[in-house]
């Protein structure tokens, strides 16, 4: 592991970086040193962000931040063995102005602070007040930074931060499961070793595509976007605790007697129904314009059919995230029971073929991205903030995490990510790493949006606290 030079303290962050340091992976036989990653067609739609997923952790009942510090001292070399595409750099090919990654075993960040503070001490409830304040900024070159920060009251927080270029959520939580089984372990064998094959995402000769996906993307440039001040003033952003009791209370109502809603579709419901009633209230839009939209960002890996891609997909790392999306008017919605609206969203999600729409975005980045001097960079046209109001959602919650490596299992596992000057709104919803049933939530919404979800009884969305976490 070869020393860098700590970075100052920041007093906007409240954290003091007592070291900062690059590791590499202590053998990876499965690519080679000089190996040029060449990101796929699928990776190429969310751009270059970054993103992290934050495990926070009570003072564990044995062994301190010290012992945590060397657990990933000694581990974290063997775990870049499996994911040595986070040892590379990223940088853009000169010839097509497409990023890359060059995997030439560079070293991945390893960033240990402290903050002066206990972690009651952060307002939950407020991502910019909490997570934010944790995060340090790194490099937009290194794929992977590592932060570690230890509190006052002897908790610490783990910030496992990447580029959402190589990885997507699923990615993200199989690297943080792959870590916690190896520093127990010594193995992988639980969770597998990943695999980086793209040949069952290349593109068709020639490329051919549904005007669903012709529609599905506008390019991200100043052009295509609100103006900042625009943004940053129109939305808050929020976490959340949902309690088990209230989902199960939500899924009952969205359920009919001959189909059981999943607590996706019912909380999904629910949000639906607040937004419309927020749509039907205002005064600048009537009849046919009052309608709005629920996104979802969809893991294809659960949703493929044919066994070629069922196989590819089984422990694929990388973005593989088609964008689905249902509209209806605000009367419709309010007028339908929540059982109703969760068909709606049923239908919006399970009608689409995903073998195929997968195909077709890969076809389609080919045609408009891929072969387009400089890289077109582009957004999913529903996130831009233009005709219906959207919420569109990630669901981390589907995918199996395991934050045990050894200090047991964290109060908190949550992703975060910049705006990036979108006017829709925005949810992220993880599962307590506890097991215990209940929902954490990121959401980035409307003002008038938050204020009712936070007065509606019996309050499903309740500010994240301290408590909640049991810190």
């Amino acid at each position: 592991m070869a020393p860098l030079m700590a970075a100052p303290c920041s007093d906007e962050l409240n954290v003091r970086v007592v070291s900062r340091r690059l590791v590499k992976a202590s053998d990876h036989p499965d690519l080679p040193h000089t190996e040029v990653f060449t990101v796929s067609n699928l990776d190429l739609i969310p751009n270059t962000y970054q993103c992290s997923l934050m495990c926070v952790y009570p003072k564990p009942p044995a062994g301190d931040f010290a012992g945590v510090v060397a657990a990933f001292e000694a581990g974290l070399p063997s775990l870049l063995n499996h994911f040595v595409m986070l040892t590379g750099r990223i940088v853009t090919n000169p010839g097509s102005g497409l990023p890359e990654v060059h995997c030439l075993n560079q070293g991945a960040e390893l960033v240990v602070s402290e903050a002066g503070v206990p972690l009651r001490s952060l307002d939950w409830g407020l991502a910019e007040e909490s997570m934010k304040r944790i995060l340090l900024p790194f490099d937009e070159a290194v794929p992977l930074s590592v932060q570690l920060v230890s509190f006052a009251c002897g908790g610490f927080s783990v910030s496992w931060s990447t580029n959402n270029l190589v990885y997507d959520g699923n990615s993200l939580t199989r690297l943080v499961r792959t870590w916690s089984e190896l520093a127990r372990s010594g193995a992988v064998d639980g969770v597998g070793v990943p695999s980086y094959d793209r040949s069952a995402l290349r593109p068709r000769d020639p490329p051919s595509y549904g005007a669903a996906v012709k529609e599905m993307f506008v390019p991200y440039d100043h052009r295509h976007l609100v103006n900042v001040l625009t943004a940053e003033d129109s939305f808050l952003e929020r976490i959340y605790y949902v309690e088990a009791r209230d989902l199960e209370m939500l899924r009952e109502k969205a359920s009919t007697g001959s189909r059981r809603a999943s607590r996706v579709q019912a909380l999904s419901a629910y949000l639906w129904k607040a937004l419309a009633a927020q749509v039907a209230a205002s005064k600048r839009v009537s009849g046919a314009d009052a309608t709005c939209r629920m996104g979802y960002w969809v893991d294809g890996r659960f949703r493929v059919k044919s066994p070629k891609l069922q196989a590819a997909m089984r422990s694929y790392v990388g973005n593989v995230t088609p964008y689905v999306a249902g509209e209806a008017s605000a009367e419709d919605l309010l007028r339908g029971s929540l059982a109703d609206v969760a068909g709606m969203v049923r239908k919006a999600i399970s009608s689409v073929d995903y073998d195929e729409r997968i195909q077709e975005m890969v076809d389609w980045v080919e045609e408009h991205v891929r072969r387009k001097p400089g890289g077109m960079k582009v957004v999913e046209a529903a996130s831009i903030g233009l005709g219906s109001p959207t919420i569109s959602q990630t669901v981390w919650a589907s995918f199996p995490l395991d934050t045990d490596f050894g200090f047991g299992h964290a109060a908190m596992a949550m992703p975060t990510w910049p705006s990036e000057r979108l006017c829709s709104g925005n949810l992220v919803v993880t599962a307590h790493p506890g097991g215990n049933g209940s929902w954490l939530v990121t959401a980035y919404l409307w003002p008038r949006l938050v204020k009712a979800l936070e007065s509606d009884e019996p309050r499903i969305f309740k500010p994240l606290t301290a408590d909640h976490l049991g810190v």
